[in-house]
């Protein structure tokens, strides 16, 4: 069984004015499609061919033969997690025991948000930044280059900011920071965050 787009989980101009239909169109249908493609062509006729996209992600992971496989696999899954980790009319301050927790490994709200937008903004080039659960049960901040993420580190993501430069240089342009700014006020998806810190 190939692998396959997965359906965006509302319209394309449903973040708009935070993230134009331009720039989702893009991101969705040109920079995701080609690494379910790439993926597609680089594991037909292989052992992986037939493993869900988690099992790809591991068995290719620090493979220096399967480097390829691994980023776009990766870059599959990632996207696939940031798009679910913005609704319309999100973002603001978690409720519930997300946001119980939060307090509890952060201090407060406000220092999540801090180390939350220090991992966007200073992470040098392509990447991406995550609100995570550690192997020890407690919440943190990490940042990831490329294709890099969670999942191979023992951890659970909860929540991500893309911060390759297309997911926001059409609308923002070299303003990195007002963007991060953006996905935590007005689009992070708690209620997702929540579902993933419960599972």
């Amino acid at each position: 069984m190939a692998f396959e787009l997965p359906p965006l989980p509302y319209a394309e101009d449903a973040l708009e004015p935070h993230i134009s239909a331009r720039t989702l169109s893009f991101h969705y249908a040109k920079h995701h499609q080609a690494y379910v493609t790439n993926l597609n062509n680089l594991i037909q006729g292989t052992e992986l061919e037939n493993k869900s996209l988690e099992e790809v992600i591991r068995s290719s992971a620090n493979n220096i033969d399967k480097v390829g496989i691994f980023n776009n696999s990766a870059q599959v899954w990632n996207h696939t997690f940031y798009w679910h980790s913005m609704k319309p009319k999100g973002g603001g301050e978690p409720q519930g025991s997300l946001g119980d927790q939060i307090k509890k490994d952060f201090g407060n709200f406000d220092e999540f948000v801090k180390l939350f937008k220090q991992a966007g903004v200073g992470q040098f080039g392509s990447g991406w930044a995550w609100l995570v659960l550690d192997k020890n049960g407690h919440l943190k901040v990490t940042k990831t280059p490329n294709a890099d993420l969670p999942l191979i580190h023992g951890e659970r993501a909860i929540l991500t900011c893309d911060v390759w430069e297309h997911a926001y240089y059409l609308d923002y342009q070299n303003r990195r920071p007002d963007y991060v700014d953006i996905f935590l006020n007005n689009l992070a998806n708690w209620d997702f965050a929540q579902k993933n810190f419960e599972a």
